[in-house]
């Protein structure tokens, strides 16, 4: 209707239905409801299964003794270098790990015989020694990869071991004259060596009578009697019939034995009272912050004991246990080679998470696949029956490699072992203790929360490490 010149109409059902609500809304209803909630959650939190896997020993005392019997020196070390610009130097003191040079302490002579090694590059497929031609040269790598080849049974060519980033070969070549090389050592990447020629070396043995002495000293030092693994030879006899005269024997300590001490992580955690008094419903507050502080303790022990330069198995591994990968990727090659070192009672690889995902490509390209294995309700890779557990302690360099280990653990295996003391006061966990600090004047609390740990490798060849694991390209 029209009602002067105002015009109303009728409003339409819809409109009237959209502004007029029948019940109580949600955003109001929820005034009165109690919200479900989580736990804090913490992305930092990993699986932390070699914290899981080893076996702990109690260490008393806070430190553990690891006593083995007598083993000789090889001097078969790795030497460190530096740099600047292109240019590479051998540190002088690491000459001491060619064995003729073992115990050497002159740092004056050591410095003018690194001063006479000569560098030099060498592109992949060079030959850098040939076999049956005069060794008359120490050889250090500075960096690259290298294969040494020998003659097989039958006369052909097999890759006797491949090495790496300082290694050499070798020492024993300068001290006799006439002798020969006895394999062929073949560059596999781009190469720099640091080389210093027999010629050399005896000219400065002329000029320094420390160095000739100790020289002399080692070429007339008796052979030791040993095993395959260096350590000194428990005598007997076997086989033998009626009355032979037996030997007799002792069984050699060394005099020195490692102690590993245990180390500490700690962190003070900060409660306001306030906060502690008013706000636990329906979880502890101080709980919850003190879960969470533990957990990030934790990942850092862990990391600890895999990077630690005193005690972490990165670094604890036996020179001779380290194997470059054959072509940089994991393959199942090498894996076996490292099967091959750690053959006795293997317990469980752990890579990067990276390189499990790497060495898979592998397999694929290969045609093979690795096992599965179920621990604890989890299906894990394997392979020739080892599980692989991921752990990102282990991590990647700037050049995107990595390493994998592998591990013989317990005691009674003369294995890796995970160290800690319990029963300490205020224990929370074990080898873990909370204690009360005090209460500030500004009303915080504090809790001083510490974690004791370290490892131990009872024997060398109880931890094997694949080096130079690359782990492919981003994207």
């Amino acid at each position: 209707m029209v009602v002067g010149s105002v015009t109303l109409t009728e409003p339409a059902s819809s409109d009237v239905s959209a502004k007029a609500q029948l019940s109580l809304g949600t955003a109001a209803a929820r005034n009165l409801a109690t919200t479900t909630k989580s736990e804090p959650q913490m992305q930092g939190i990993t699986s932390r299964w070699l914290l899981k896997l080893l076996p702990w020993v109690e260490a008393k005392g806070g430190a553990y003794r690891v006593n083995r019997r007598l083993s000789y020196a090889v001097g078969d070390g790795r030497v460190t270098f530096t740099t600047a610009g292109a240019e590479v130097r051998v540190i002088p003191q690491e000459l001491c790990e060619l064995g003729m040079l073992r115990s050497f302490d002159d740092v004056e002579v050591l410095t003018a015989l690194a001063n006479r090694f000569v560098q030099q590059e060498f592109q992949p497929g060079d030959v850098i020694v040939e076999r049956g031609r005069p060794a008359d040269q120490i050889c250090l790598i500075a960096h690259g990869k290298v294969d040494k080849i020998g003659v097989g049974k039958y006369g052909d060519e097999s890759v006797l071991e491949t090495l790496t980033d300082g290694d050499h070969f070798t020492y024993k070549a300068i001290l006799e004259s006439d002798d020969l090389w006895e394999y062929t050592i073949k560059a596999i990447t781009p190469c720099t060596l640091l080389t210093l020629s027999q010629d050399s070396f005896e000219e400065l043995i002329g000029q320094a009578d420390s160095l000739r002495q100790h020289i002399e000293q080692f070429r007339n030092s008796p052979e030791h009697a040993e095993n395959e693994f260096g350590e000194a030879a428990i005598e007997m006899a076997a086989g033998h019939e009626g009355e032979s005269e037996l030997p007799g024997t002792y069984v050699d300590y060394e005099t020195t034995p490692r102690e590993y001490e245990l180390s500490v992580a700690q962190t003070v955690l900060r409660v306001h009272t306030r906060v502690a008094d008013l706000y636990n419903h329906p979880m502890d507050q101080t709980e919850q912050q003190l879960r969470l502080t533990i957990e990030a303790l934790r990942e850092r022990q862990e990391h600890e004991m895999i990077n630690n330069r005193d005690f972490g198995l990165l670094h604890n591994a036996d020179l001779s246990m380290r194997i470059p990968t054959r072509s940089g990727p994991p393959t199942p090659g090498d894996l076996d080679e490292l099967l091959s070192l750690v053959w006795k009672e293997p317990a469980f690889f752990l890579a990067n998470p990276r390189a499990i995902a790497a060495f898979g490509r592998e397999c694929t390209k290969a045609g093979v696949y690795p096992d599965s294995i179920d621990v604890g309700g989890h299906r894990l890779p394997a392979w020739r029956g080892v599980p692989i557990f991921p752990s990102n302690k282990l991590g990647i360099s700037d050049t995107r490699t990595s390493s994998i280990l592998l591990m013989r653990t317990g005691e009674d295996s003369q294995g890796v072992v995970g160290l800690h003391q319990t029963g300490l006061p205020d224990e929370y966990e074990p080898g873990l203790s909370v204690r009360f600090m005090n209460i500030t004047e500004k009303a915080i609390i504090n809790y001083l929360v510490s974690a004791y740990y370290s490892t131990a490798v009872l024997v060398p060849d109880a931890l094997g490490i694949l080096e130079g694991v690359e782990i492919g390209r981003e994207g």
